[in-house]
């Protein structure tokens, strides 16, 4: 049986990677800062993005994410190792991404994550992405 706190802990990460989902697909850039720490690390090259800091990755969203009309970041259960203040996550994400009325571009990809426990909660300290695959939508 797992101790309560480290069933709290679990559930604290796994709010934390759903307001993440939350946030990049409502274009909340500005509340992400909430969910790292403030020297976190992230790398997004798997899938074209950046690797780089918050406020780079804040920077690159803001100017190539408005392309699509709508993303859904759709994850699945986290595994999660709990070490004390510091944890791993791995978790599945499938995100379309609507292209325009008739195109959507579909990528599956893991989210490794380190995590450790802040006086706010827990924070996403390294988030590097995976990659599974990538549909690209057949031009029209």
């Amino acid at each position: 049986m797992l101790p309560l706190q480290e069933i709290s802990d679990r559930l604290e990460i796994g709010d934390l990677v759903a307001r993440y989902s939350t946030f990049i697909d409502g274009r909340r850039w500005d509340e992400l800062d909430a969910l790292f720490t403030d020297d976190a690390v992230l790398d997004y090259t798997a899938t074209g993005a950046i690797r780089g800091s918050l406020p780079e990755l804040q920077a690159f969203f803001a100017e190539m994410l408005p392309a699509f009309l709508a993303t859904q970041h759709l994850t699945g259960a986290s595994t999660v190792v709990v070490d004390g203040d510091r944890a791993t996550a791995t978790t599945p994400c499938f995100n379309p991404m609507v292209v325009n009325e008739q195109q959507v571009f579909f990528v599956g990809l893991w989210y490794d994550d380190v995590l450790v426990r802040s006086p706010d909660g827990w924070r996403f300290a390294e988030r590097t992405q995976r990659r599974a695959y990538v549909h690209e939508p057949a031009r029209s």
